[in-house]
């Protein structure tokens, strides 16, 4: 108890008495995220304001041998932000500044507490946007979207978070401060330390300060939802848009007619087309009319149905009938309410083979569990497709649905992880996607920035 009672005295040393908590004082929120993952209590929640603060608190956790797990707007789904008993969880939601925003050279200089929608909030404010965004935007931290790679609907155009970042501010585990903040495009010095840290899930380092990088904002944005027959015929069109609009598609969302179905059912849609058909395409083009960019993506719908890929199609006339296609797609707030629970999945495979790999899984599902509900969408153009199967209809089977899931994964030579990082939830899956050398070099990283093994330990791998 002792020891206990001098340790909490040191962190309110560290970082002041108003941010730190222990026992009951612990709000619930950091207990857990939306992983679905068993809540725990942490041994203290620490909340600093400042980079100082943090590195205070880290040489403190050093010290006294105390494992810590950062945590930023806890919306993670592989469980990487839950806390372990004997550990602080430490989290930046105090350090939400939004610090500069350069017009000339295109960056935003943000603390790692900031939410996604207060970045993109402050691009907007000066005619730029930034490349990332997430269904979580409102709740999702930047420090929590680098320490993931997160990606979501802008990768196809932007790339991932490590595409939009220029400079980190990382505090290592036994406090030493790496000053990563430079924000320059070009500057071959050596290792690019930055790149450890990012989808990192805090293993490495608590990321406090970043230089992101911005983009001109579209002054038209075009909306169209077509019907396809194949797969196939959907890389079609995507390769023709892309080739038509070349920089500018901005998404190429894919749903599986299953997805479509359930999702219509769900919100009490109408039926966007007067026949089903086997795939939906969601997609937005970027550009500089309105007008004339609607004109021109009719155009290449035109010779896409000329050329047998799309069915028929539907060109938004107005935001508010883009929304309303839109929201076709984002029935993925719908899984909780509609499957008991959802057993999610959010992999990537090289694009050719996506159509034969979500055959092969639902053979093998079908054949498991002939009345199985699952879903196939996902994004596609980047390679990310999500599955979400209906626990209940699988007689609760998790287990065995992700063994079905990931061997095929595996056997396409696909990652178990497009976006949402590995955390607890995919850890028993890794070596699926990674080889024993790569697993040998990840821990060998490990022992060189974090040997005592204190932050977030027991996440992405095993240390044996």
């Amino acid at each position: 108890m002792a020891e206990f009672v001098a340790f909490i005295d040191a962190l309110v040393a560290a970082a002041g008495a108003d941010a730190v908590q222990t026992g009951e004082a612990i709000p619930a929120r950091h207990h857990t995220d939306w992983s679905g993952a068993a809540p725990v209590q942490p041994l203290a929640l620490v909340r600093p304001r400042s980079t100082e603060q943090v590195a205070a608190v880290l040489r403190v956790c050093s010290a006294h041998r105390v494992p810590v797990v950062p945590q930023g707007g806890l919306t993670g789904l592989a469980g990487a932000a839950v806390p372990n008993a004997d550990a602080i969880a430490l989290s930046l939601d105090r350090m939400h500044a939004i610090e500069a925003v350069d017009t000339a050279a295109s960056t935003v200089t943000v603390q790692a507490g900031a939410t996604l929608q207060a970045v993109q909030e402050a691009a907007a404010a000066h005619g730029l946007q930034f490349g990332v965004d997430l269904g979580a935007r409102g709740s999702c931290q930047i420090g929590g979207n680098l320490a993931t790679n997160a990606g979501g609907n802008g990768v196809l155009q932007f790339g991932m978070m490590r595409e939009q970042t220029l400079g980190l501010e990382v505090v290592l585990a036994d406090g030493t401060l790496l000053p990563m903040l430079r924000p320059m495009i070009k500057n071959n010095t050596g290792y690019d330390l930055k790149q450890f840290f990012i989808g990192a899930e805090g293993t490495l380092g608590v990321i406090t300060r970043a230089v992101l990088r911005l983009h001109p904002a579209p002054r038209a944005r075009a909306t169209v939802l077509a019907a396809l027959a194949g797969f196939d015929e959907a890389l079609a069109l995507l390769r023709r848009l892309q080739v038509r609009f070349p920089g500018a598609v901005a998404a190429f969302e894919l749903m599986w007619r299953d997805f479509v179905a359930a999702s219509l059912q769900w919100q009490s849609l109408r039926e966007p087309f007067d026949a089903t058909h086997a795939f939906a395409a969601l997609v937005d083009v970027t550009g500089a009319d309105e007008e004339s960019l609607r004109t021109a993506l009719e155009e290449v719908l035109g010779e896409s149905m000329e050329a047998g890929e799309a069915r028929d199609a539907v060109v938004a006339q107005s935001q508010a009938q883009a929304r309303a296609l839109w929201k076709i797609r984002e029935a993925t707030a719908e899984l909780p309410a509609n499957m008991h629970p959802p057993i999610n999945f959010d992999v990537s495979l090289p694009m050719a083979g996506i159509g034969r790999f979500a055959e092969a899984c639902r053979a093998a599902l079908d054949a498991r569990w002939p009345a199985n509900v699952s879903l196939f969408f996902g994004h596609v153009g980047d390679s990310n497709l999500h599955i979400s199967t209906d626990a209940s209809t699988v007689d609760g089977d998790e287990a065995g649905v992700e063994r079905i899931v990931y061997e095929q994964v595996a056997a396409c030579g696909g990652s178990v992880s497009a976006e949402h990082g590995i955390g607890t939830h995919k850890k028993p899956w890794l070596g699926a996607s990674r080889t024993p050398a790569e697993l040998a070099a990840m821990r060998a990283i490990k022992q060189a920035l974090d040997p005592l093994h204190l932050l977030n330990p027991g996440k992405v791998f095993d240390l044996r």
